[in-house]
């Protein structure tokens, strides 16, 4: 027999799990939307491409543990409960470890970015994908070399530059280093660095905020297991 006390943890955790399960597909997403944009990201990938990966597979991995812990609650299934505590809890260490992890290695992301920049502008002539992801960075981000537009002189050593860094440029006119035609002054390094900073910290916060959050699951999972083992042994 179900008592009043056990209906109620059932449903707080059926409710944890829904919630558990949105995030899960939420983190999915991102980590789709990462892969989708490939282009954009085609000159840091070395270094940042198995994060959109390891988004994807978390995501996933969160999606089916939730699934587990509402079939257990649902079922009164004390083995299911209890996997998927025990699930939660190695999901939340591994979410604290990366947290931690991403929050040191803020300070490593203006080498990485600068290596990665460097050694792809010397491939802009000779490879279209590093082209077009730096055409569309410059546009996007309205920079132009890594460090500032004298990059372009220093590794192809002539003064003319991609027409993305000339923004108001017509099509007759040539994009030069110095010339009259107005072109942005910013390195796209700093843009990049700014992004990944901004950004970086806000997924660490939230990456805190739901392994805390996974603290309560594991705690209604538990109060609920021994509830159904007390049910059993009553029975």
């Amino acid at each position: 027999m179900v008592s009043c006390g056990m209906s109620f943890i059932k449903y707080l955790l059926f409710l944890f799990n829904l919630l558990f399960a949105i995030s899960g597909i939420v983190i999915l997403a991102v980590g789709a939307t990462i892969v989708a944009r490939q282009k954009n990201l085609q000159l840091v990938v070395d270094h940042f491409w198995s994060a959109a990966v390891l988004l994807i597979a978390v995501g996933s991995i969160v999606f089916l543990i939730s699934f587990l812990g509402c079939c257990g609650a649902v079922r009164n299934s004390n083995v299911m409960v209890m996997s998927f505590a025990v699930l939660l809890i190695i999901i939340f260490i591994l979410e604290l470890t990366a947290a931690v992890a991403g929050y040191l290695l803020q300070s490593k992301i203006h080498d990485v970015l600068q290596t990665s920049l460097n050694e792809s502008l010397k491939s802009y002539d000779n490879t279209t994908t590093v082209r077009e992801a730096w055409n569309i960075m410059q546009h996007d981000f309205k920079c132009c070399g890594v460090n500032g537009p004298d990059d372009w002189q220093t590794v192809f050593k002539n003064t003319t530059l991609p027409d993305f860094c000339c923004p108001d440029k017509d099509v007759k006119d040539k994009c030069i280093l110095n010339g009259p035609i107005p072109y942005n002054k910013e390195g796209c390094l700093m843009k990049f660095e700014k992004i990944f900073h901004d950004k970086g910290f806000l997924v660490v916060g939230i990456g805190l905020g739901v392994c805390f959050i996974q603290i309560a699951g594991v705690i209604l999972s538990c109060c609920l297991g021994r509830a159904l083992r007390k049910d059993y042994e009553t029975v």
